[in-house]
Order: C-alpha cells, then sequence, then structure tokens
C-alpha cells in the first residue's frame, strides 16, 4: 500500500488550527491570570483610582447645666441629592395598593418639602450625572419629611451642625464652632478635649465625572461621639442676671457690665452673666469685644473693693481689730510730703474706726492704717487672695491681673495698691477674695465644670487645685461684720440691703487708665456676700 503524500492545503489546515490553539492557550493563560491569580490587585488598583478616603466628624459631646438642661449640642443637618441618571417613575404603596408614582409627581412632592421651585428641581433631574444636589443642610424635620417620600432616587448626606438651644444664655461662656466643626471660642475650646470626639473614616466611590456615586459609602472607622460637658451653671439664674445686667449696661450706658454668682462654700459658680452678649447660634452678628468672657478675661483696676483685703490683712496680722481709729483728712501728704492721696469727695477730717473707713470708704483712713503692715506683708496677703495668677478655672484667654512685688514697684504705687490702684485684676479674681472672707478665710478655687461624662455616663470630676488658708476664721467673722455694716450705714453701699437678710458688701470706683494718665472713665463695682 502506497502512502499519499499530504497536500499542500492540508498542511496549510493543520498550521492553521495549531496556532489558533496556540492563541486560545495563550488567551486562555491570561485570562486565567486577570480572573483569579492577579485580580485581587487589579481589583485594589481600579478601586484605588474611583475610591475616596473621607473624614467622618464625630459628633461632639453636649454641654449640660447643673440640673441637666442642654446648653449646647450636636445635630444632624443632611444636604439632600438625587441620581439623575436613575430618575424614573417608581412604586409606592397607598392605601395598601401598590401605585405608581410619576417623575412629575415626585418632582411636585419634593418642591413643596424642600421649598425649591419645581423648575429648578427639574433641570437637576435631567442628564446621566450620578449626583446632583437639591438643597444643602436641611433641618432633621425637613430630612425625615424627604425620607417619608420614600423616592429611590433621592439621597442624602448628614451634617453635623452645632446648635445651643437656649441662644445667648451663658453664650459668653459657651464659645462657639466655626462652620467647620473647629472649637473658636469659650467653653467649647477650653474643653474641647472633653467634647470633640474621634472622627471616623469612610470611603466612597466616584464615577467618570468625579462625583460621589450616591450608595456606594463603606465605612472603615467609626467616628466615637464627644462626651457630654457639665456645668456648675443654673441657667434659670444665668438667664435672670443676664437680664439684669443688660438692663443696667443700657441705663448706664456703660460699655459693658458682668455679674458673677459663687457658692462661698464650695467655689462653684452658679452664674457668669455678660453684658452685651453673644448668642452663639449666630456669633457673627455680635462685636468681636463681645465674644468672650470678659469675668475671665478682662483686668482693670479694682479700686475701693480692695480695702477689704488691706483690712482683712490688719486684723488677721493683729495690727488692728474693727474699732481701731484714725484721723481721716481728705487729703493726705506722703512720702514726706512729696505725694499726696485725697479721698473721692471733700470733707474735713473725719475720726473713723476701721469699720467706719470701709463704710465711708476713705482712702486716706486705708493707707495709714494699711501701712500698719510692711509692703512685703501686704503684697503676700495679695497672692494668698490669688491676685496676680489665674485662676483653677483655665478659661481661653483668662487674664492673670498684674501685681508688682515691692522690689519691683515704687513707693507710692505701694500705698495706692491699698485702695486698689497701681494693680490690676479680672472680676472672678475679685469675686473670689470675697468668697475667702465668707468661707472663713479659706480661698478655694472658682469651679465652671463639674465634669465630663465617659462613655458609660459616669461623671469624670474636674480636677481642683487645693484650697488656701489666708487667714484666720476670727479674720474673717471680723471682715464680714465690717462688710456687713457698709450695706447698713455706708452711702452707696445701702442700695445692696435685702429685706430680711443680712447683707455685706464693698463698692469699688475706680478711675480708668489711659497711657499713664487717669481719665475720666471709671470701672464701679459691688462685690457682697448673703448667707
Amino acid at each position: 500500500m502506497r502512502n499519499q503524500a499530504p497536500s499542500i492545503g492540508g498542511i496549510r489546515i493543520k498550521r492553521f488550527f495549531s496556532i489558533l490553539l496556540l492563541l486560545i492557550a495563550i488567551f486562555l493563560t491570561q485570562l486565567i491570570r486577570y480572573q483569579l491569580v492577579d485580580a485581587p490587585a487589579l481589583n485594589k488598583v481600579s478601586f484605588d483610582k474611583r475610591s475616596v478616603t473621607n473624614v467622618v466628624p464625630a459628633i461632639r459631646g453636649r454641654i449640660l447645666d447643673s440640673a441637666g438642661n442642654i446648653l449646647a449640642e450636636t445635630v444632624y443637618y443632611y444636604d439632600i441629592n438625587i441620581d439623575p441618571s436613575i430618575v424614573g417613575p417608581f412604586g409606592r404603596k397607598l392605601n395598601g395598593q401598590d401605585t405608581e408614582i410619576s417623575v412629575e409627581q415626585a418632582k411636585t412632592e419634593l418642591s413643596g418639602v424642600l421649598k425649591v421651585d419645581e423648575s429648578e428641581i427639574a433641570t437637576k433631574m435631567l442628564g446621566k450625572s450620578r449626583y446632583a444636589n437639591l438643597k444643602k443642610a436641611v433641618d432633621p424635620a425637613t430630612y425625615r419629611a424627604v425620607k417619608a417620600l420614600d423616592i429611590p432616587w433621592v439621597f442624602s448626606d448628614p451634617i453635623p451642625h452645632r446648635i445651643y438651644p437656649n441662644g445667648a444664655v451663658a453664650g459668653n461662656l459657651l464659645g462657639f464652632v466655626g462652620k467647620d466643626g473647629q472649637a473658636l471660642e469659650g467653653l467649647e475650646i477650653t474643653m474641647n478635649s472633653c467634647l470633640a470626639g474621634q472622627d471616623g473614616k469612610e470611603v466612597y466611590e466616584k464615577g467618570v465625572d468625579g462625583i460621589k456615586i450616591p450608595a456606594s459609602t463603606q465605612t472603615t472607622k467609626a467616628a466615637k461621639p464627644g462626651q457630654d460637658l457639665v456645668l456648675t451653671i443654673n441657667s434659670d439664674l444665668q438667664y435672670y442676671a443676664q437680664q439684669v445686667m443688660t438692663k443696667y449696661v443700657k441705663k448706664e450706658k456703660a460699655e459693658w457690665g458682668s455679674a458673677v454668682v459663687i457658692e462661698a462654700a464650695t467655689g462653684k459658680i452658679l452664674a457668669a452673666a455678660e453684658a452685651p452678649t453673644v448668642d452663639p447660634n449666630v456669633y457673627w452678628k455680635a462685636d468681636a469685644a463681645d465674644r468672650g468672657a470678659r469675668i475671665f478675661q478682662e483686668t482693670f483696676e479694682p479700686g475701693s473693693t480692695l480695702k477689704t483685703v488691706t483690712a482683712a490683712t490688719l486684723l488677721d496680722q493683729g495690727k488692728a481689730d474693727p474699732l481701731t481709729q484714725v484721723m481721716a483728712p481728705y487729703n493726705l501728704k506722703v512720702l514726706h510730703g512729696t505725694e499726696s492721696i485725697q479721698d473721692s469727695h471733700l470733707h474735713g477730717n473725719e475720726k473713723l474706726t476701721l469699720t467706719g473707713v470701709l463704710a465711708e470708704s476713705s482712702n486716706t483712713g486705708i493707707v495709714q492704717l494699711g501701712s500698719k503692715v510692711s509692703a512685703q506683708t501686704r503684697y503676700e496677703y495679695y497672692k494668698k487672695f490669688g491676685l496676680g495668677a489665674r485662676t483653677g478655672v483655665n478659661f481661653t484667654g483668662e487674664g492673670s491681673g498684674i501685681l508688682h512685688s515691692p522690689d519691683q514697684t515704687d513707693k507710692l504705687s505701694q500705698l495706692t495698691e491699698m485702695f486698689g490702684q497701681a494693680m490690676s485684676v479680672t472680676p472672678i479674681q475679685t469675686a473670689m477674695i470675697y468668697q475667702t472672707i465668707a468661707n472663713k478665710g479659706t480661698r478655694l478655687s472658682p469651679i465652671l465644670v463639674e465634669g465630663c461624662k465617659d462613655a458609660s455616663g459616669k461623671l469624670v470630676p474636674s480636677t481642683v487645685p487645693a484650697p488656701v488658708k489666708v487667714m484666720s476664721p476670727k479674720a474673717a467673722r471680723s471682715t464680714v461684720d465690717m462688710l456687713e455694716n457698709v450695706v447698713l450705714s455706708g452711702g452707696i453701699g445701702k442700695t445692696a440691703k435685702i429685706p430680711g437678710y443680712r447683707v455685706g458688701g464693698k463698692t469699688g470706683t475706680a478711675q480708668i487708665k489711659t497711657g499713664s494718665r487717669y481719665g475720666n472713665r471709671f470701672a464701679i463695682s459691688f462685690i457682697g456676700m448673703v448667707p
């Protein structure tokens, strides 16, 4: 039998199929590599190109008053968006029946809820984009109304929004946050470590047009909400104090006024009122100078309220008692006749006791009696009373005032300090002087923040500096008795009387320096105590 040689055509066919099989094998090999071996890496590269990592802001903790009333909280507002590429009719159950809702009807419903013109919504519905914003930052009630429509191509993005339900009540204390959620003023920034929480992260995919694809969000790290801040403030008392301050600042045509109420036995601040004040919800409407807390931040010469410190020092040092007498002229020559000190009003020589010196607020009387104690000793008492240093509140921007040691100041200033000139204080410092006297001679740190509530709801108390023993209980009691006499028989002090209560206190009127000279502006104050 004779073998027939393969034809040229057959050889070509075999070669073709061989090459085809080789190509198929190569193709299958590559397909297997792409689909199985390299798939995870390729998917990651693809996802990385179309994915965006976004910070999820943590919900800020609330600020509460002493009774648990909310002074500040964060709620979600919402951006309402649509996906135009899938806009179309959809089904909805009405009275138990499946009903088709047309695009026109949905547009009308959205317009009514969002208060956006139908024509504007219609324009945003057009096209194949994956994203269009209908309205930004709608309130929770509006968001719930939109959600209730159950329109499948409507989506929302939550936006944290800080609100202050009581408006300007304690506004100067609370401070405020900016539109970006960053704390800018007051307790919001002072206690940011308690309130801020920890931000989370989310990843979402973007389309070829760079716009976020709705429903593509994945949370990679959950946000940890901030903790609640509990204050010592009584919001009812705070509200009333602010009303009173606003009334009298207007009546007296003053630049500003402040009032602070402190529980003497604990140091807790029950009210810290300012006028003018600020509503943190619209803080930009207030002048920049009125957005802080002057009670902690403003410094001024205290004037005659410091005579109480001089008198208390004399009593505690045993250099005088409430009945110690002095001849107080209108004009007193000092420093070998090179300088003079005057009282606020013209009068003849007055024979006064130490009690009378406080009641009449005599500069010449207090300087003569106060000089029985050395300048160094007086300076040490000033420091024990808390002057020249920030309080334990550590409020943002808190002032320390100015207090010079005897070797840093001149002899005349050492004398005028006895009636509150040539030094400066903050309102909270002067309030704590009288807290010390009312608390049997022991100065406490003022407390504005009760503490921070941890995740379990347990209150972690604020760290409070140790009490300072300033003077003996006996000397403190005698000082209180003298202050009570100021209210009973003093000139302006009489206006502080409260029927049925024993009230003690001291007035102060200090000229305000303009440059190196005293002008015609005054800082007027009254500090007192009641049972």
